[in-house]
């Protein structure tokens, strides 16, 4: 069958797959899997090129958090162990950045536990914002500090953050087996109030907590439709001490059909690698470079990540390069209409052109899905048309509930950065 050679031909229109062709990339068997990463390698490159960009994570304020997200080390009544601690100082943090920056991050994320910030959080995270940017002028600085009250995403705007991120995680039809103190709904919001005010917007998923099949790509095309300029996928660290400690369902092989499955929804979108690469995808990560542009250096928000020296010399190994400030990350046609729109990438104007829709305007993800007509938006700069070989689609996907044989159940002894010291992660 066909199945690759079309997406590659419809993410080199920025053209949507059919829901059906993404279930069919996560359903594809492990004999083909190279053929999988070589056909969204295809339309990495063309948009992205061979560079990678690093992100650095400060985690502002750990633990404390009232929400109960199922996943979380710092979630209400966590007996997870993490150290707990309130705002960093404007310099604490920006000192910790700059740890990232000398390491070559190009994106400094500041983390906040918590709901949502309050106006004088706010106020805070502004002056720490306005701390960096006066010791790295270039460096793009994103924000994630939950929900956002109405005026809040403006004024961090105002203060000078870039970008602001808030994941989906996983479907809406899910949403509540997860998270009970606010909803989905709550969660698009504020990614929609970041876009107006003129932020590039980041949002994400997180695969491995028993979703099917079907969930991923139901919150895979909800993020295509809110048309966010990057989208993390994070793959669960099973942290004892949390509800989802026991849920191990992701393999190497399944976490790069999940990473070529965002890339042909999402194709000219900064697609970023992000927590639980180094437990999940293990010594497959070189290969996931070829579907992600985008990974996170060093540590996360409450777990030790890989080390920044072995990041970087497993890009270089991998024939990739770091991208510099002096290059702008998305393609032309988003990175104009972020400037010119004052309104984040994809603001869901009538006339703003989605990520990857075809002709203009975000699709719904259900029109979006269904379309088969040609783009006639702007190509990449670089077509790398080349035919690549077709996989064989097995009929039906294996449940997506129950523990793969190749998991690894033994890696998370999960080192809880700082806990049992006196340093907050990544400071």
């Amino acid at each position: 069958m066909e199945l690759l050679n079309t997406l590659v031909d419809k993410g080199l229109r920025r053209e949507p797959p059919t829901r059906e062709e993404a279930l069919a990339v996560l359903a594809t068997a492990d004999d083909d899997l190279l053929d999988v990463v070589a056909a969204a390698g295809k339309v990495r490159r063309a948009w992205f090129g061979r560079r990678v960009k690093l992100n650095y994570l400060v985690n502002l304020k750990s633990g404390l958090c009232p929400e109960d997200c199922s996943y979380c080390s710092q979630r209400l009544g966590s007996q997870t162990g993490i150290l707990k601690y309130t705002w960093l100082k404007p310099e604490e943090a920006a000192a910790a950045a700059g740890a990232g920056v000398a390491g070559g991050a190009k994106r400094v994320c500041l983390v906040a536990s918590g709901r949502g910030p309050t106006d004088r959080d706010v106020e805070r995270v502004s002056r720490t914002i306005q701390a960096i940017k006066e010791q790295h002028e270039d460096v793009e600085v994103c924000a994630c500090l939950g929900l956002l009250s109405d005026g809040q995403a403006t004024r961090l705007r105002d203060a000078g953050a870039d970008a602001y991120n808030h994941n989906l995680n996983t479907s809406e039809a899910t949403y509540g087996d997860i998270t009970t103190t606010h909803t989905y709904a709550d969660r698009v919001t504020t990614v929609r109030q970041a876009q107006a005010a003129g932020m590039s917007a980041c949002s994400g998923l997180i695969a491995g907590m028993g979703e099917t099949d079907e969930d991923l790509v139901d919150v895979v095309f909800s993020l295509r439709e809110l048309d966010p300029d990057s989208v993390p996928v994070n793959f669960l660290i099973p942290i004892e001490g949390t509800p989802l400690a026991e849920k191990w369902h992701l393999t190497p092989q399944r976490c790069l059909r999940i990473l070529a499955m965002v890339r042909f929804v999402c194709p000219d979108v900064e697609v970023r690698l992000a927590g639980g690469r180094e437990i999940h995808l293990r010594s497959l990560q070189p290969l996931a470079l070829h579907l992600a542009n985008s990974i996170f250096l060093g540590d996360y928000l409450t777990t030790e990540g890989q080390a920044g020296k072995d990041d970087l010399a497993m890009i270089a190994d991998a024939g990739f390069e770091v991208e510099g400030t002096d290059t702008t990350t998305l393609p032309a046609h988003r990175a104009d209409a972020l400037a010119a729109a004052g309104a984040g990438c994809g603001a869901h104007g009538e006339a703003a052109g989605g990520c990857g829709s075809a002709g203009g305007g975000c699709a719904p993800c259900g029109d979006a899905a269904t379309s088969e007509t040609s783009a006639t938006s702007e190509t990449p700069a670089t077509s790398d048309t080349a035919p690549v070989t077709s996989a064989a689609v097995p009929a039906e996907a294996p449940p997506a509930a129950t523990p793969a044989a190749g998991a690894r159940t033994d890696l998370v002894a999960v080192r809880r950065r700082g806990a049992g010291t006196d340093l907050p992660p990544n400071a």
